[in-house]
């Protein structure tokens, strides 16, 4: 490991080359280039589940951590660890202080492997505009998690309006399990559903995303009936046509099938640690058109005309904040009459 303090973004380029030729690594062998995007006290999380996603999908990880932006002076720290403790891939750890850290792209660019997919993931609350971040505009897909935000609703219902393809959320990911034993249960029957409940916390994006993807494949209206008694999603009801009923309910770490004129099955329903869930979102680097269909119709936005590119668009927060402070300068007491 190379720890490069108060340095710059060149100091990084030439410390990595040396430790990748120091390595062995001198060809490339890169399948992508993973961007995260942490907060300075999720760091060592991100790290965790980043190794376990480059286990699975060589790549150069570059962490981009932003602190203090408003200090009067800009400053670049940076560690580089190749084949050390996060797993076999090349590694930039950045944190960038002051103006530098609304620059951040000046540091990554020259960083990014050559001729590869580029991914941007934000460990953290998602951005409201991801065109508003160079580091989305640049990569190739981009993965969220509204469940990080204080409202996943609202913020999943951003993440339409926002919506570009490449884009993906966390959210339908940790619902892979449930929509592979739901569309199993139809691998022996061709009868038509006609309606669909999801039992699921008030605030669950997963809920939504799975209502979603019933409506948007099925061509129906599933109702979601919020429930407290579970922290996630519970259950998933289905009628069929023939008058068939379909149940998938969750226990802890499995779930039990209920069929109409069929015993009930045991099934596996493992929640997986964060590294598995972004390791999937890897393996596929083309717009999931799926997730769009189902984020579409959760949210009742039509995504399908989406243009395939973004635009970087500048916002200055601190512009933001000298703006507002002024309004409020000039609005005054309430005056009394």
């Amino acid at each position: 490991m190379i720890g490069l303090w108060d340095t710059t973004g060149n100091e990084v380029v030439k410390a990595l080359a040396a430790e990748r030729r120091s390595a062995g690594g001198v060809a490339s062998g890169m399948a992508l280039t993973l961007i995260v995007v942490v907060d300075e006290k999720r760091v060592r999380e991100a790290e965790a589940a980043a190794t376990v996603a480059a286990a699975a999908h060589p790549c150069r990880l570059l962490v981009v951590v932003r602190s203090d932006v408003e200090r009067d002076r800009d400053r670049l720290d940076a560690e580089i660890v190749v084949g050390g403790r996060l797993g076999p891939c090349e590694a930039v750890v950045t944190r960038m202080y002051g103006r530098l850290a609304l620059h951040a792209e000046s540091v990554v660019m020259p960083l990014l492997v050559p001729d590869v997919p580029v991914v941007t993931w934000w460990h953290g609350e998602p951005p409201e505009e991801i065109a508003t971040d160079f580091l989305g505009v640049v990569a190739d897909r981009r993965i969220t998690d509204c469940a990080q935000s204080p409202d996943p609703i609202e913020a999943l219902r951003q993440r339409a309006r926002d919506y570009a393809p490449g884009d993906t959320d966390l959210a339908w990911t940790r619902i892979t399990p449930w929509r592979t034993l739901v569309a199993g249960a139809f691998d022996t029957t061709q009868a038509r559903v006609t309606e669909a409940t999801v039992v699921a916390p008030p605030k669950d994006p997963t809920a939504a995303l799975m209502c979603g993807w019933l409506g948007s494949r099925l061509g129906i209206s599933p109702r979601w009936e919020p429930t407290d008694e579970s922290p996630r999603m519970r259950q998933v009801q289905l009628r069929c046509a023939n008058g068939d009923e379909l149940t998938l309910t969750r226990d802890d770490s499995q779930a039990t099938f209920r069929r109409t004129g069929q015993e009930d099955r045991t099934l596996p329903l493992v929640r997986r640690p964060l590294g598995d869930e972004l390791a999937e979102e890897l393996r596929r680097l083309d717009a999931d058109q799926v997730y769009a269909e189902a984020l579409g119709a959760a949210a009742g936005v039509a995504l399908d005309r989406r243009p395939g590119q973004r635009v970087h668009v500048w916002k200055d927060p601190a512009t933001a904040q000298r703006a507002e402070a002024g309004i409020t300068a000039h609005a005054g007491p309430a005056l009394d009459h």
